[in-house]
């Protein structure tokens, strides 16, 4: 009997998902901002108070990882902004239709002169940011700001094992679709031994555009011999360094950019650093890089989607698994959970936005294997010579796990 009220309430949260990204969520961008943002909010509320577990799971990782300790208050209010960090960034999707104007308005973007800056060298810029906040949103603001935008990752959904065709299709056109509408090339999607990765990154690079790159996603296990061990919110993470080796190989400017959302969640600031120096080898380059990263999480710790799952945390080196651990918390945009504190009033920081799910029983966590055992999609290129940068980027690792996650998948790149 309780396996079948779980069941039933994943199945009922996967239907309230799917209703609120096709048909709530396109209303509410229509509205007013106050108004569109207070009802996802109020969604948000809704699902704080009906997954009790999740909660938990995303305080206790929070404790695990920070080594913080959290009073009863604190717990709540911080788990309440994951969830309503969440179901607003379905509406940061949907406010891209059109010229994107509707999004736009509401981005106060600071730093835009670093990357003027950065494409006035001829070599493109490289723009770096993580699973944090509404980024696949703040990539496409840039592309409708006037930036030309290429990024590397997956559109997981066309990837997760049990989800039908016409599933797929589903999330292409209520998630995918608006994000691709101000970007100027298709996504280019790392896979392990493609090294036309990297040289279509430097294609990119060389035409003067701008690459994305959301750097903090676990390694799968066939990268984890190219992983790099760099400091990371307090301890150590392996992480996947090829947008730094892109950079070294190109030439290319790296510069670093978080959106955050403010007090009022209708709001956003995206700020851009000016160019991160990549001197030195590329574990000590990528690693300022990181510690780009683990600073925005410190500030806005709410923001971070991996909270959500213990087992991507223990991927990436912050956790040692545990036999407690679930497979994964399942995330994505769409069924409207964030981590994200509100530092601004000395609030208590924990989790990121955006990482729920639909609660898709049965799907197998990074379900990418094909049958036997590869990670789909895998291309041997055996024999094959390479251009330099696409050989550097290659050895140092930039595939599998820079990727997107989506309404329907893990966390899990």
């Amino acid at each position: 009997m309780p396996k079948a009220s779980g069941r039933a309430r994943r199945l009922l949260h996967a239907a309230e998902g799917v209703a609120y990204w096709a048909a709530a969520a396109p209303a509410l961008a229509r509205l007013p901002a106050a108004v569109g943002y207070r009802v996802a909010c109020w969604r948000g509320d809704w699902l704080w108070r009906g997954q009790p577990g999740k909660r938990a799971e995303l305080a206790r990782n929070l404790r695990r990882v920070m080594g913080v300790e959290l009073t009863q208050a604190a717990e709540h209010e911080l788990t309440r902004e994951w969830f309503r960090n969440a179901s607003c960034e379905a509406l940061d999707i949907k406010r891209l239709r059109g010229n994107g104007l509707a999004l736009r308005r509401l981005v106060e973007i600071r730093g835009q002169e670093h990357l003027d800056a950065a494409l006035a060298l001829g070599k493109g810029a490289i723009v770096c940011s993580a699973h944090f906040g509404s980024f696949d949103g703040a990539f496409s603001v840039l592309g409708a700001c006037g930036f030309p935008v290429t990024t590397i990752g997956r559109w997981q959904h066309n990837y997760t094992t049990g989800l039908s065709s016409a599933e797929r299709r589903f999330w292409d056109r209520v998630y995918a679709e608006p994000l691709r509408r101000h970007r100027k090339r298709p996504n280019i999607e790392p896979w392990t031994g493609r090294f036309d990765v990297a040289a279509r990154a430097a294609s990119t690079l060389r035409a003067g555009e701008v690459l994305t790159i959301a750097i903090d996603a676990p390694p799968l296990d066939v990268d984890l011999a190219r992983a790099v061990e760099v400091p990371f919110l307090g301890r150590r993470a392996r992480l996947l360094p090829g947008a730094v080796a892109i950079a070294q190989a190109t030439k290319a400017p790296v510069l670093m950019c978080f959106a955050y959302r403010q007090p009022d969640y209708r709001h956003q600031v995206l700020e851009i650093s000016p160019a991160i120096p990549i001197d030195g080898d590329t574990a000590t380059a990528f690693g300022r890089c990181a510690a780009a990263v683990s600073a925005a999480i410190a500030r806005k710790p709410a923001h971070w989607r991996y909270w959500a799952s213990p087992v991507d945390l223990a991927t990436l080196g912050l956790l040692r698994p545990e036999p407690a651990d679930s497979p994964s918390l399942e995330a994505g945009p769409l069924a409207g959970i964030a981590l994200s504190p509100s530092p601004e009033a000395g609030a208590t920081p924990l989790p990121a936005a955006g990482e729920t799910s639909l609660g898709l029983a049965g799907r197998e966590r990074g379900g990418h294997r094909d049958g036997r055992g590869q990670p789909a999609g895998v291309v041997r290129a055996a024999g094959t010579r390479h251009p330099p940068a696409a050989a550097a980027a290659g050895r140092a690792g930039i595939s599998t796990s820079l990727t997107h996650c989506h309404p329907c998948g893990t966390v899990r790149s």
